[in-house]
C-alpha cells in the first residue's frame, strides 16, 4: 500500500529535538511532561485526592508517565484506548562507588543495564545524565553533554586476532571508561556533578547515573531518507504517543479516553514500580473510574472494552545478514509501521488486535507491514504482553522496524516516525 501522507519532516525534526532532551528516562519523560503542559494537560500527585472532570492529566514517577485526556461526556465505564511504550534504552550505569582506576588512569566504574551491543560503547566520546536524591528529600536532574568519558578500545597491534577470531569483552574489566589521570579519589564523580548542578556535595545523598553518546541525531544517506541516533528503542514511540494523545485531546466526537503509558524498565524485564509489571497504570486507571463516580463494576467493564498499542521498535530486514529474518517477512524502512506477531505470546498480538491495527491504519490512510521471528532464532518480547496478562487489557504489539538495535546508535527510516504518530492518532481517537 502506498501513503497518501506527504513526508512531514517536521515531525521527524522534532523526534531529533526529542532524543537529544532524553538522555535517561528521567529527561524524557519530564521533557514529555513539559509538551502536555504546553498543551493543557496538568500534573496530578498520587498522593492527593483526583478530580474526575473533563480536562488533559498526567502521573510523573521516576523514569515513567502516564497520560489521558478525559473528554467531555465520559462515564465512569467509559473504555480506554491506551498506547504503551517504555523510556529506558540499553547503555551503561554508574555503580555506587564509582571512582575508580588502574595504573595512572582515573576511571568510573560502571554496571551493564539491559541488553546492550557492548562494542557499540568502545571508543565513543560519552557524557553522564540522570538524577541525584538530596538530603532534604528533592531529586535534580543533570546531564553533562561534553565529551566527558571514554571506553578505549585495544589497539590491534596488542591483539592481532581481533580481525579473524572476532572481539571478546569482559563486562567486569574492558568497559570501565577512562575520564582523566591520576590516582582516583572517593566522591570525585559526585562532586563534579554537584558542581555542574548548582549543589553543594554534601546535599547529594543518591544518584541514578547512566553514560550517553554525546553525538546528535542525524539524518543520514544521499537522500537523508535515514535517521541515526540514540535510544529509539523506545524513545521514538514514546514521541510519537506523546504527539498522538496531544493531537485528539480534547476531540468533540471521542467516545474514549485516549492514554499515554511509558515505562521505565523495560530492558530488564519490566519488575519495578515503574515498570509494566508494577501497579502504576492499573493504579492510573482504576482511580479515573473512581474519580468520576464509578464502581467496581464500572471499573470492570472499561477495562473490558480497553484496548492497548504496545509500541516498540522491531527488527528490519538486515541486508547483510538477511538469512537471520524469516524468509517471507522483512520488514523495510519507511514501509510504515510493523504489525508484531508471535504465536507463543512474546507478543500479545491476535487476529483480533490485527484488525484493530489494521482499521487504525485505513482511516488514517497509513502502510503497515508484518514481522514474524525466523524460527530458528529466539524472539524478543515487549510490555505487552505483560499489560495483557496483568490487566486483562486486549494488546496488541506494533512499532518501527529498526537496524542496530540495541546498539548505542540506531537507525530508521525518516518517513516511519510521522507513519507510527499518525496511526497512533488514528487508534486513540477510536
Amino acid at each position: 500500500m502506498t501513503s497518501p501522507h506527504r513526508f512531514d519532516r517536521g515531525h521527524t525534526d522534532d523526534l531529533l529535538t526529542f532524543l537529544a532532551a532524553g538522555p535517561s528516562p528521567y529527561h524524557a519523560v519530564a521533557h514529555a511532561a513539559e509538551r502536555l503542559e504546553k498543551a493543557g494537560f496538568r500534573q496530578v500527585e498520587e498522593t492527593e485526592p483526583w478530580e474526575g472532570g473533563a480536562g488533559g492529566r498526567y502521573v510523573l514517577r521516576g523514569g515513567a508517565i502516564i497520560a489521558w485526556y478525559v473528554p467531555e461526556g465520559a462515564g465512569p465505564a467509559t473504555p480506554y484506548r491506551i498506547v504503551g511504550a517504555h523510556t529506558d534504552s540499553p547503555n551503561l550505569r554508574v555503580k555506587p562507588l564509582p571512582d575508580t582506576g588502574a595504573h595512572g588512569w582515573r576511571q568510573i566504574a560502571v554496571e551493564i543495564y539491559g541488553g546492550t551491543l557492548l562494542n557499540t560503547w568502545l571508543d565513543r566520546d560519552l557524557g553522564i545524565s540522570g538524577r541525584l536524591s538530596l538530603r532534604d528529600g528533592g531529586e535534580r536532574l543533570v546531564r553533562v553533554d561534553r565529551p566527558l568519558l571514554r571506553v578505549p578500545q585495544l589497539a590491534v597491534h596488542l591483539d592481532r586476532s581481533v580481525n579473524t577470531d572476532g572481539l571478546k569483552l569482559d563486562r567486569q574489566r574492558h568497559l570501565t571508561p577512562v575520564w582523566g589521570l591520576g590516582e582516583p579519589r572517593e566522591g570525585d564523580l559526585i562532586r563534579f556533578l554537584a558542581e555542574e548542578s548548582g549543589l553543594e556535595a554534601a546535599d547529594v545523598t543518591g544518584w541514578d547515573l547512566m553514560v550517553h553518546s554525546v553525538e546528535p541525531p542525524a539524518y543520514l544517506g544521499r537522500d537523508r531518507e535515514l535517521v541515526a541516533g540514540p535510544r529509539m528503542d523506545n524513545l521514538l514511540s514514546v514521541h510519537a504517543a506523546t504527539a498522538a494523545l496531544i493531537a485528539v485531546a480534547g476531540r468533540p466526537d471521542a467516545t474514549c479516553i485516549p492514554v499515554l503509558a511509558a515505562f521505565d524498565h523495560e530492558e530488564n524485564g519490566s519488575e519495578s514500580d515503574t515498570g509494566a509489571q508494577g501497579p502504576l497504570l492499573g493504579n492510573v486507571l482504576e482511580r479515573s473510574v473512581y474519580a468520576r463516580g464509578g464502581s467496581y463494576e464500572d471499573r470492570a467493564r472499561a477495562f473490558a472494552g480497553t484496548i492497548c498499542l504496545s509500541s516498540d521498535t522491531g527488527h528490519a530486514v538486515h541486508p547483510n545478514y538477511a538469512e537471520r529474518h524469516d524468509p517471507s517477512h522483512h520488514p523495510m524502512p519507511n514501509g510504515g509501521p510493523i504489525l508484531k506477531v508471535n504465536v507463543n505470546q512474546r507478543y500479545a498480538t491476535d487476529g483480533r488486535g490485527r484488525a484493530v491495527f489494521a482499521a487504525a491504519c485505513e482511516r488514517a490512510g497509513v502502510p503497515w507491514q508484518s514481522f514474524v521471528s525466523n524460527n530458528a532464532m529466539p524472539c524478543g518480547t515487549t510490555i505487552g504482553p505483560i499489560t495483557a496478562a496483568r490487566h486483562g487489557i486486549t494488546t496488541v504489539d506494533i512499532g518501527v522496524a529498526i537496524l542496530s538495535m540495541h546498539s548505542a546508535r540506531e537507525l530508521c527510516g525518516a518517513e516511519d516516525p510521522h507513519l507510527l504518530a499518525t496511526a497512533l492518532a488514528s487508534f486513540l481517537e477510536n
